[in-house]
């Protein structure tokens, strides 16, 4: 049984003749003939009772002209959003990213993306940029938006796209006497534990932010490790400690806290869209596209 014998037994069913599906159909009529006679065949019994004038359904034919019609139907929905998939019109795309890119280019993005894709499924999964190789490989997310503290060189199997460079800063309680300043001395800094973040076994973005520290000339005191920045956040806006993150981050606005410069803290963040080396898909495309055209504010 194939998707032409089921749409030739149709239009034979919906024409009432078999000569009349021929002219609809631009075949001949011996070849519908011979393809109803094939279906017939391999289902086992006749669909038509051709001793009638005109032929109409037997039982077997009544029972299956609506399931006929359903998996035409399905068939064709599916050609259809296959088509649009494969050229970019519809689908899903996935898009594993670190919370600290939600408090700047991450909504941007998705706001400009699904205004040009509006048929587009955007399966938005958070995931610490260790984590986000392995989900690339298994196809769970097509981009892996990322953050380093220090930029690896990409295995062989994935691509790297630099999206922006996001100097660090410092948070402090909103209180703080620097917060009004903007600014952090050494010795300020140097008096406050420190709030690490991500606390994870595959991550090592903790401990390059304490390298940096120490390269600033801050010997860090870790007081807390927080699983996730938004934890780390509110560590800090209880009076707890200082965290570092990027500047962008600042973008939320958040108003319990301060983000102040330390003047000897000159590294930066690397913020990079991961996808595999062999990703050539339609929508990955304008996705990196929409997220080259967004910049944090500045």
């Amino acid at each position: 049984m194939n998707f032409r014998q089921l749409r030739y037994f149709c239009e034979v069913v919906d024409s009432g003749t078999l000569s009349r599906a021929a002219e609809r159909l631009f075949v001949a009529p011996t070849a519908i003939s011979m393809q109803i006679a094939q279906l017939e065949q391999g289902l086992g019994g006749a669909l038509f009772d051709r001793t009638a004038k005109p032929m109409t359904l037997t039982p077997l034919g009544l029972f299956f002209l609506p399931r006929a019609r359903e998996l035409l139907a399905n068939g064709q929905r599916l050609e259809e959003e296959t088509r649009d998939v494969a050229t970019g019109k519809s689908g899903w795309l996935g898009i594993g990213f670190v919370r600290s890119l939600l408090n700047s280019v991450v909504p941007a993005a998705v706001r400009a993306f699904r205004h040009k894709h509006p048929d587009v499924k955007l399966e938005l999964v958070e995931l610490l940029s260790e984590h986000q190789p392995a989900q690339l490989r298994s196809g769970r997310i097509h981009i892996g938006l990322s953050r380093f503290a220090a930029p690896p060189e990409p295995p062989a199997d994935l691509r790297h796209v630099t999206l922006f460079d996001d100097p660090f800063a410092v948070v402090v309680p909103a209180d703080h006497r620097s917060a009004k300043r903007g600014r952090v001395s050494l010795a300020e800094l140097s008096k406050l534990p420190l709030i690490s973040y991500p606390k994870d076994p595959q991550s090592s973005f903790a401990q390059q932010v304490i390298a940096r520290l120490r390269e600033a000339g801050v010997e860090p005191r870790v007081g807390h490790e927080a699983i996730e920045i938004h934890t780390a956040l509110g560590l800090v806006a209880a009076g707890l400690g200082y965290a570092v993150v990027g500047a962008s981050v600042a973008q939320r606005g958040q108003s319990d806290v301060a983000f102040v410069k330390l003047a000897e803290l000159k590294a930066c963040t690397t913020v990079v869209a991961v996808t595999r080396a062999d990703e050539e898909g339609p929508l990955v495309a304008s996705m990196l596209k929409t997220l080259a055209s967004v910049r944090p504010m500045s």
